[in-house]
């Protein structure tokens, strides 16, 4: 079925459903269309936003005389379908001259070309009036430890994103940075693997107040991580900017699929907390729903639409179901037995000082250690309720 347009803000990279399957064992097993050709059934399909990399919509090396016809063109058939580009990234990892970093390269002369591209494509997300501007470092790593200076190369990181955030301050773009983690592939150790990593960086940036996330789904559970825990504590930190949503199955390669069709059970949690929030209030997430997947190399063109409209019909069946299963009383219930709103009050008391609580003698001398141990916080049952609206 298709999505409703006016439910979510659902969008997709043109690198997505433009993709012709050609990977490292195979070639395309679909043909490349124009980049505009992709937006009307984009649009059919129920999608209200599109992104891309500055190298999807011109070839690299394209003069700058056909390069803004490109542009000219996507922009104009966007508008006509009614497509915002709500995102734009820029490709610092296909052209191999970035084998070895676009920001991070050991060669100096590399990091400032990839610094120009970056920034020029900093003018066109303003152009275009997005309002997330991507940095996806895959290229930004190593396959062997010594073959960096680590410390040299977070630094230049942080330089180079710290450049990119005070450009947009002067120009004075509405526009925000957006780091988006992974943890390997194609290189094999990719700097910022996870989103606490990417926190970390930001926290040592001169411009971070405008630098936030892009975490996806399958990056961080390719490192064996929780991603919903990852975007709740995004939230908690205000950063997160963007999001990717696709599936992954375990500790593997990136694979990419439709969003739902790896982990079902953590794609319910991810859009409990989306659409519903945290049990207790709090930051609440109200950006873009956006695809980052790859129609199946098995599927032909139609089959392209087919996957698109199948990521966005995940989205609003399980939105639908996490609905229903936070109004449940029963839920609700079992949400008191195990703690969780005990778990909003804050452990000292309002205006307790730590001489208060240290003199408390019930809150460690009489305190019985035994008995507390005998609580059942009930979180089998929990999540049981949660698999019966999620199954039926």
């Amino acid at each position: 079925m298709a999505a409703n347009p006016t439910d979510y803000k659902f969008s997709f990279g043109l690198w997505t459903v433009g993709w012709t399957a050609r990977d490292q064992f195979g070639e395309a097993s679909r043909p490349a269309l124009e980049p505009w050709d992709y937006l009307p059934k984009l649009k059919e399909a129920g999608a209200s936003g599109v992104t891309f990399h500055d190298d999807d919509v011109a070839p690299f090396g394209t003069d700058d005389t056909e390069r803004e016809k490109y542009f000219t063109r996507f922009k104009e058939v966007a508008d006509q379908v009614g497509l915002k580009v709500e995102m734009i990234t820029t490709n610092t990892f296909a052209h191999p001259v970035f084998k070895d970093g676009g920001l991070t390269s050991n060669d100096r002369s590399v990091r400032r070309f990839g610094l120009r591209k970056l920034l020029r494509n900093v003018d066109r997300a303003a152009e275009f009036g997005a309002e997330t501007f991507v940095m996806w470092g895959g290229r930004e790593g190593s396959e062997y430890d010594n073959a960096k200076d680590l410390n040299a190369a977070h630094q230049r990181y942080a330089e180079g994103v710290d450049t990119i955030a005070a450009y947009i301050k002067e120009k004075g773009y509405d526009l925000r940075i957006a780091l988006e983690p992974k943890p390997n592939e194609p290189r094999g150790d990719i700097f910022l693997p996870t989103i606490g990593h990417a926190l970390g960086l930001i926290a040592q940036l001169d411009n971070g107040d405008i630098v936030g996330l892009n975490p996806e789904t399958g990056h961080e559970q390719m490192a064996g991580l929780n991603f919903t825990h990852g975007i709740a504590q995004a939230l908690w930190a205000g950063k997160l900017f963007h999001i990717d949503l696709n599936g992954q199955r375990s500790i593997k390669y990136d694979q990419d699929l439709v969003f739902g069709h790896g982990d079902l059970i953590s794609a319910f949690f991810t859009v409990d907390l989306l659409v519903n929030g945290f049990p207790n209030g709090g930051p609440r997430y109200d950006g873009w729903l956006h695809f980052d997947y790859k129609p199946s190399r098995t599927d032909y063109l139609d089959g392209i639409w087919d996957s698109a409209a199948a990521n966005m019909e995940m989205v609003t069946l399980l939105a639908e179901k996490a609905k229903a299963y936070r109004a449940d009383p029963e839920v609700q219930e079992a949400f008191k037995t195990s703690g969780i709103f005990e778990l909003a009050e804050a452990t000292l008391a309002e205006g307790e000082s730590l001489s208060d609580f240290l003199s408390d003698a019930s809150a460690y001398e009489e305190f019985d250690a035994d008995k507390a141990a005998e609580r059942n916080y009930g979180f089998v049952k929990l999540n049981q309720l949660a698999l019966r609206h999620l199954v039926g």
